[in-house]
């Protein structure tokens, strides 16, 4: 008899399996295939894997098998967008077999969710804050909680997030699972795991800092006042849907608004705007209504939308390690995609702790003729010589003498 492939063999439970089936999951990633089994055995987990490859169902299919056996489940989330896309998945496969979630994360009604709790959930999904907002209230209890699920934590940390996570671990009980996934092992993990955590197994799929395997990149030096000018060369060339990441909130709002006036339909993704208007953004990139989604680093790592085409990083991250969540929106789940940067003459310095990081050149790319400012009058050549201007005619500033500071081109390539 031939052995079961997919996820048989796992150790998952026939009604699961079933449910799995039905949703079309027939091959399990590496990172489910390394840390379902153990997780469904009850052992503490420390998963390295970037985005995009699967981490969602190596937790919950082990949190839903726990469920059903009785265990309360609650999973930690730095953004509202990740908490979201974690809770449809999970209603996917709990849904269908009766097991309730509740989602406790900010931009929503405080009121909602005191109901929702109220009707008994076995797993609680949500964001450090609104999670510590009902402990404080004592809306929430997590006395009863045997399976812990600490995902991005690293993004959580990066956040700020450091005491409320230590507030939410004082508050669950002391034997429970634990699992934690994180795409990088600073200290801070390190230290939550050795405080934390029982003996953990340790499942490392790719190095920190590798790219997702089959998106390919590249760097074009380009002045600040040119980059809104590139950028719609970049959507002209390129037909798909499009994520451009932004550094500040106010950035992706002026760019947006730049990329509208191009006559591409454009959406904005950051902290400024409510929930129903990010999940409306969300939704209308997914199916289609806006071409380009513009966002800043909020969304880096909660942004899971198949078929992106290009990923542009109008504006470097603050981060190297940002750099590989944010080209991890393409290239998902074994796809294909492009991914552009932008970086000014005087950022040298972070286009190179990108390259350390990823161990690797970003390809440099020459400047393409680039389409002229938009606003600006178009001056046709004509065939009449220029008229003399008058003397009483007002003079314009005079220009510079030759003794004056020396001025470098703003287009000087990296050495």
């Amino acid at each position: 008899m031939e052995p079961q492939s997919g996820f048989y063999g796992l150790g998952i439970a026939p009604n699961i399996l079933a449910t799995i089936d039905r949703l079309n999951f027939k091959t399990p990633t590496p990172i489910q295939q390394k840390s379902i089994p153990p997780a469904l055995e009850g052992k503490d987990l420390i998963g390295i894997a970037q985005t995009g490859t699967g981490k969602t169902l190596a937790f919950g299919i082990p949190m839903i098998q726990a469920a059903l056996r009785g265990t309360r489940g609650l999973v930690v989330l730095p953004t509202r967008e990740l908490a979201l896309q974690v809770q449809d998945t999970l209603e996917k496969i709990g849904g269908a077999l009766r097991i309730r979630t509740v989602l406790l994360i900010g931009g929503e009604s405080v009121g909602r969710q005191i109901s929702a709790l109220r009707r008994d959930p076995m797993i609680v999904i949500g964001t450090p804050g609104r999670i510590i907002d009902h402990l404080t209230q004592k809306t929430v209890s997590l006395s009863a909680v045997g399976m812990l699920v600490l995902d991005e934590a690293d993004r959580m940390l990066d956040m700020g997030f450091a005491p409320q996570l230590n507030r939410i671990l004082a508050a669950v009980p002391k034997e429970r699972q634990t699992m934690l996934f994180s795409a990088t092992m600073p200290q801070d993990i390190v230290n939550i795991a050795r405080t934390s955590m029982k003996l953990p197994l340790s499942v490392e799929i790719a190095p920190p800092g590798t790219t997702a395997a089959k998106v390919t990149q590249e760097l074009f030096v380009v002045a600040r006042p040119d980059k809104p000018r590139l950028l719609e060369k970049v959507l002209g060339e390129y037909r798909g849907s499009v994520l451009v990441f932004s550094r500040t909130k106010f950035g992706a709002k002026k760019i947006a608004a730049s990329v509208r006036a191009m006559g591409h339909p454009a959406a904005e993704l950051h902290a400024n705007r409510s929930l129903s208007q990010r999940r409306e953004a969300l939704d209308g990139f997914k199916n289609g209504k806006y071409r380009v989604l513009i966002a800043t680093d909020i969304a880096a790592r909660g942004i899971d939308v198949k078929g992106i085409e290009v990923v542009v990083n109008y504006d470097l991250p603050s981060t190297a390690e940002d750099y590989v969540h944010r080209i991890g929106r393409t290239a998902r789940a074994g796809g294909k995609g492009h991914a552009i940067s932008f970086a000014t003459p005087d950022q040298r310095g972070d286009v190179r702790g990108i390259e350390r990081l990823i161990r690797q050149a970003l390809p440099l790319s020459k400047l393409p003729a680039l389409p002229p400012h938009r606003g600006a009058p178009v001056i046709e050549e004509s065939s009449h010589p220029p008229r003399r201007p008058s003397r009483f005619a007002p003079r314009g500033p005079r220009p510079p003498h030759f003794g004056g500071p020396r001025r470098f081109s703003p287009r000087r390539k990296f050495r």
